[in-house]
């Protein structure tokens, strides 16, 4: 993409109403533009990372063996009085009337409407386990909408439902999707960290929220250190094999990590002193296993091997998609702008041209634009007839990985710069060498 083709509406001042880092950078990156309160436009570079953090998400639930579907935002209300929580959930839940006079409302979450698809077709426990999740956009009125995309009411989650014979099988799949989880948020380049938390409105005993530490985080946290030096990485791990799985869990939530909700003075005194920690976290995602209640209250059994009708142990999972935008920008800025991981960058590298015009230097640039894109990379190629210090402020403040800097001295001795936005450190080389120094990043193969 040429910047002098593109949609980024930039700003120069801080809009009064951002409290927070992200949505300060959010809305001077020119990535959303509120429509009203805690509603976002999501503008051509925000929805270009929104969608990086969703294919990933895709991907992992994929591995995972976890199936996609697209259930609609309106649900109807009857299934949430069958299920016992339309008149419990609150003022939170958006309700409607059609023109018919039938009662609907706006999902701020879907385990009835799920439970109604599985039993309308699941009939046997040969077809378990079975898990679907869906990407969908959910509202939520929130008293306060503040911060942004952090706590909007409109908000798109991947928000995923098992179904299993028994508890033991339900609890693996709340394994499995706690270490598809920790990859999620790897790639994403953030440590979540697992902590027993509060099931609220959803129900169930057991469940963990997943927290990113910041300090503008809405949760007040309490943590052994020693957590915050695990990393899944890369280690290969079947998603059918229960003990691997088990032991995921039990390595990510032995230590001591819980949310304010949650926290027991007593238990924390258990940790060593030099470890205990308190710090604000920013809630990306939660899983849970609540067992029966929905399907007992909706009807959803199957038959067992022995031709009885059980009802199926239940679990929900869920990654707020565009709250993770924020709580990335919330880990990893600084005071010139955004630093995105390169996982979930919109481009994958910047190219500045120092002299618009100098033919030179337009054709070196038109080259690596072209050699990038042939790689199968996104460059963003900022050809504005523009002084080289408003370019670099805008490459600095929507934060891409990379830079390359291309000017007439440079070129005289054959050498562009390509300078690395989180460490800030800049090495002089051939174009060729950029290019393909770029593409081992990102794992392309270069010509």
């Amino acid at each position: 993409m040429r910047l002098s083709r593109y949609f980024l509406p930039v700003l120069k001042e801080t809009p009064a109403e951002a409290q927070i880092v992200s949505h300060r950078l959010m809305l001077r990156a020119g990535m959303i533009k509120q429509a009203s309160a805690g509603i976002y436009s999501w503008l051509p570079l925000g929805y270009k990372v929104l969608r990086n953090i969703e294919q990933i998400v895709h991907e992992e639930q994929a591995r995972a063996g976890h199936i996609p579907m697209l259930m609609p935002t309106l649900q109807s209300a009857d299934l949430w009085k069958e299920s016992g929580r339309y008149d419990a959930y609150g003022p939170e839940m958006l309700r409607v009337e059609d023109r018919h006079g039938r009662d609907m409302l706006y999902g701020p979450t879907n385990e009835e409407l799920i439970t109604d698809i599985f039993r309308s077709h699941v009939s046997s426990y040969k077809d378990l386990p079975l898990t679907l999740y869906h990407i969908q956009w959910k509202f939520r009125d929130e008293i306060r909408p503040r911060f942004g995309v952090m706590r909007g009411r409109e908000f798109l989650m991947k928000d995923g439902y098992n179904f299993d014979l028994t508890k033991e099988d339900a609890l693996h799949a709340y394994n499995r999707h706690l270490v598809s989880y920790l990859r999620t948020y790897e790639r994403m380049g953030l440590q979540a960290i697992p902590m027993r938390a509060d099931s609220g409105p959803i129900g169930g005993d057991d469940t963990h929220e997943f927290l990113v530490l910041a300090e503008t985080g809405e949760s007040e946290v309490f943590y052994d250190s020693e957590i915050t030096d695990l990393k899944f990485g890369d280690r290969a791990i079947d998603y059918d094999n229960k003990a691997q799985c088990q032991a995921v869990l039990e390595e990510f939530t032995s230590r001591y990590a819980r949310t304010d909700e949650t926290h027991d003075e007593a238990e924390f005194a258990k940790v060593p002193a030099d470890r205990q920690r308190t710090a604000r976290g920013i809630e990306v995602g939660q899983i849970f296993y609540f067992g029966t209640k929905y399907s007992d209250a909706m009807g959803a059994t199957v038959a067992d091997a022995d031709g009885n009708r059980v009802p199926v142990h239940m679990g929900s999972h869920g990654i707020g998609v565009s709250r993770l935008l924020g709580a990335i920008i919330e880990a990893s800025h600084d005071d010139k702008g955004i630093i995105w991981p390169e996982g979930v960058t919109p481009f994958h590298c910047g190219i500045v041209n120092l002299k618009q015009g100098d033919d030179e230097a337009d054709a070196a640039c038109e080259s690596l634009y072209a050699s990038l894109i042939a790689l199968g990379l996104e460059p963003l190629y900022d050809d504005r007839n523009d002084r080289a210090g408003a370019k670099f402020a805008t490459m600095d403040l929507i934060g891409l990985p990379w830079r390359i800097t291309v000017g007439p001295r440079g070129l005289k001795n054959g050498v562009v710069e390509l300078t690395s936005r989180r460490s800030g450190e800049s090495e002089e080389l051939p174009p060729e060498q950029a290019i393909q120094r770029i593409a081992a990043i990102y794992g392309k193969a270069s010509a």
